[in-house]
């Protein structure tokens, strides 16, 4: 599991962003509103079906062109058209010139491997300051990664993070379990040290530690207590699921697993 997860997670939020409404709403409204941002995220996949996918932090912008450098350290280029659609932030819709260095993106499209070309239909950006609060913000205020090791007895698991770190992470009676759902973390970082827009998952399996197995990929937001950090609700996937790889190693696609809810 790698840092394009992350960014697949982000991509697929934009994609119900526009169906979410205000708090101010009454009720009934609200709920239209959420059942809107499902179909939109259920569509938000569908789109992904079929194509293969590029991500990473984009090094220049030169006219309708993205040089994107992969987590595995490969210089990728991302072509886009008028009919490429380009999302940034909560769903806005801007232009590639509105991308900057430092901002991460997440394309799908068809890839040109021998090239290290990517003809996107569609790329997500995340804003540099986003990505930064992301990464410095990752084993404090959420967690995601592989898990390599899991100590029952203390209740405790070590996780592979996308940075290659492995982080040993604890569990209290403040966390839940759940494999599978809808919803997402939302924007990872920054203002405060909390996960904004973090969000229950709907649906899915509720489970416990002992539905953990070494293999498995998890994520959640949580805190760190006495040195150690401590999910409050931790999402569990397996491995493989959702993925879908392209014909090189830096477009390996990953379907991003939404964090748990409370049980």
């Amino acid at each position: 599991m790698r840092f394009r997860e992350m960014l697949v997670g982000v991509a697929l939020g934009m994609m119900g962003a526009g169906g979410m409404l205000q708090a101010q709403g009454p009720s009934q409204a609200q709920s239209t509103a959420q059942g809107a941002s499902q179909t939109q995220e259920r569509e938000g996949r569908a789109v992904f079906a079929g194509m293969q996918r590029v991500a990473g932090e984009v090094t220049a912008v030169s006219g309708e062109t993205l040089t994107v450098k992969t987590e595995d350290g490969a210089t990728m280029q991302i072509v886009t058209t008028d009919n490429t659609r380009v999302m940034k932030g909560r769903g806005v819709t801007v232009k590639i010139a509105d991308l900057k260095v430092g901002d991460g993106v997440m394309a799908a499209g068809n890839l040109d491997a021998p090239n290290k070309t990517l003809h996107a239909a569609i790329v997500f950006a995340t804003d540099a300051a986003q990505v930064k609060a992301m990464r410095e913000n990752l084993g404090k205020t959420y967690i995601v990664g592989k898990v390599t090791a899991i100590d029952m007895d203390n209740a405790k698991m070590t996780v592979e993070r996308p940075d290659h770190v492995a982080q040993t992470i604890g569990f209290d009676e403040t966390t839940s379990f759940q494999r599978g759902g809808r919803g997402g973390m939302g924007r990872m970082g920054g203002g405060g040290g909390t996960a904004e827009g973090a969000a229950p998952a709907e649906g899915g399996e509720s489970i416990t530690l002992a539905d953990v197995k070494v293999g498995d990929t998890v994520r959640g937001t949580g805190s760190v207590k006495g040195g150690v950090f401590v999910p409050t609700q931790l999402v569990v996937g397996t491995p493989g699921q959702g993925r879908r790889r392209g014909s090189g190693p830096a477009a390996e696609g990953a379907g991003a697993t939404p964090p748990a809810s409370p049980r």
